[in-house]
């Protein structure tokens, strides 16, 4: 069984791997290859329109800011050329293929265009003897550009999905549990770019009854032109299937077929394929544990949490002040967490509770069995008693209460992303193992259970997000959910 048989709708997406092959079934439907056309034409052409709509702002932008702090520009050249060369970069990526991919390869490929870019117009093309207006200029168009593209990104792709033309129709091959289980989790995650529509039945499922599935079926595995007509992509949920399908030489039909994993266990981000002779090997790194990795995610840290840190003092002390007002004592309180290697460090925290907050919530589990169940199960509650009225529930809905843990970043004891410091009672309910896998990296500000789940995850999603992130670390990773707190935070979803 692999990771996409496991709770984390996150690694589910991921692990399928996307390993593409095109298989030839006959002659395909006119009607349903005008239909996939039209589809990734209006995804594609409307992310392009958003790029280029945010690259001439941001070009222009980081044009008058150069020209506001340096007298000598060197030869200037209009926004439209070069936006012209940006979206270029990106087409040849296929960000506007209309082919969704998940959205953290996505920040990557896009990223890594936009730098092309900059370094190519800023550092070859452009004539200017200031290097160091050219270097003030780069460096505000890669931080204008893929924020910008970033965040009109997220909004088109929320329109998209809304008028069903970011997904693509998928039929899952197969309808056993593993095929079950990525049926419902494709429906959660609609982000991926597959939309689940039904199942093809091979010979292995004729016991598994059609009222049970969570989708109707499609048709047999025989039935080539059944398939051709209800989906553009069809996912082999097992290895034993790969002999059913046709070779490429049956002729031509655009059917994407991805192939599930079975490896367990495994990384299942970033993943790189050799292949072995007639096989294919999976290369597997574990990047949270290198040693250059760890100094470069502690040179960001640093980068961001520093000038923040500065930024964020006049808000934190006029919280503090309200705290203060609302219920007399100390603002800030300190709790002891566990860290990185199982190294414990003291969290500070604005107070969002009630000074005898431990007493409320006793009291108030005792006369509630539905609460004490929350509780249990999430340990957090909708209506908790314990939270200071209105400054409590808005410094918690926006996370300010966390704020003053930037001084944690800086010293060193948390990093700007990770697995959340939980408390020992919170940590307790968790198995030994995946308590020591906690302290592999350090704990985070922000992580990818904030950014999806936060307080609506159980315990298991927890964990199993927790995991993910540890397994398949890297930069582009933490970019991607630094990027991604922001609407997490304005929305406030989940936050209790």
């Amino acid at each position: 069984m692999s990771d996409v048989h496991k709770i984390d709708s996150w690694s589910t997406g991921l692990a399928l791997g996307r390993s593409r092959a095109t298989f030839g079934w006959g002659s395909a439907d006119p009607e349903r290859v005008i239909g996939r056309k039209k589809r990734r034409l209006a995804v594609g052409g409307t992310l392009l329109l958003g790029d280029a709509v945010v690259g001439w702002i941001a070009l222009t932008v980081a044009d008058l800011l150069t020209r506001a702090f340096f007298a000598e520009t060197g030869s200037m050249v209009w926004a439209q050329p070069r936006l012209v060369l940006m979206l270029a970069i990106l087409a040849l990526l296929g960000i506007y293929s209309g082919s969704a991919r998940c959205p953290y390869a996505r920040f990557r490929m896009r990223s890594i265009g936009i730098l092309v870019f900059v370094a190519l117009h800023s550092f070859v093309l452009q004539q200017t003897d200031d290097l160091v207006a050219v270097a003030f200029r780069a460096a505000c168009e890669s931080m204008l550009l893929i924020t910008g593209t970033f965040y009109v990104e997220y909004l088109l792709r929320h329109l998209l999905i809304r008028d069903g033309l970011w997904t693509a129709p998928t039929a899952l091959i197969g309808c056993g549990p593993a095929a079950q289980r990525l049926y419902a989790t494709l429906e959660a995650q609609p982000e991926l770019g597959l939309r689940p529509v039904g199942f093809v039945r091979t010979p292995a499922d004729a016991q598994t009854a059609s009222g049970a599935l969570p989708g109707p079926v499609l048709c047999a595995i025989d039935d080539f032109e059944g398939l051709s007509r209800t989906s553009e992509v069809a996912i082999l949920t097992s290895g034993d299937q790969v002999p059913l399908v046709p070779t490429l030489e049956s002729g031509p039909l655009p059917v994407e077929f991805i192939l599930l994993s079975d490896a367990v266990n495994i990384p299942t981000l970033w993943l790189g394929l050799r292949p072995l002779g007639s096989g294919l090997g999976i290369e597997l790194e574990r990047r949270a544990l290198l040693s250059q990795n760890r100094l470069l995610k502690r040179m960001l840290d640093l980068a961001i949490a520093v000038p923040a840190a500065i930024l964020a003092f006049p808000v934190v002390a006029a919280f503090a002040l309200l705290v203060s007002l609302v219920d007399r004592g100390s603002p800030f309180y300190w709790q002891q967490r566990i860290g990185v290697n199982g190294r414990p460090f003291n969290l500070p925290k604005l107070r969002t509770m009630y000074r005898d907050a431990a007493a409320r919530l006793e009291e108030h589990l005792a006369s509630s069995p539905e609460a004490k169940k929350e509780w249990e199960r999430y340990f957090k509650l909708k209506n908790d008693p314990r939270i200071l009225p209105f400054i409590g529930n808005f410094m918690r809905r926006t996370s300010l209460d966390e704020v003053p843990q930037l001084w944690s970043i800086i010293v060193g004891d948390m990093s700007l992303v990770g697995p959340r410091p939980f408390p020992q009672y919170h940590i307790s309910s968790f198995d030994p193992e995946f308590q020591k896998t906690r302290t592999l990296v350090p704990a985070g500000l922000t992580g990818l259970w904030q950014v999806t789940a936060r307080s609506n995850g159980d315990l298991d999603v927890q964990r199993a997000q927790d995991t993910f992130y540890i397994r398949n670390w890297s930069i582009w990773l933490d970019l991607y959910i630094l990027f991604q707190t922001v609407p997490a935070v304005i929305g406030g979803n989940g936050a209790r």
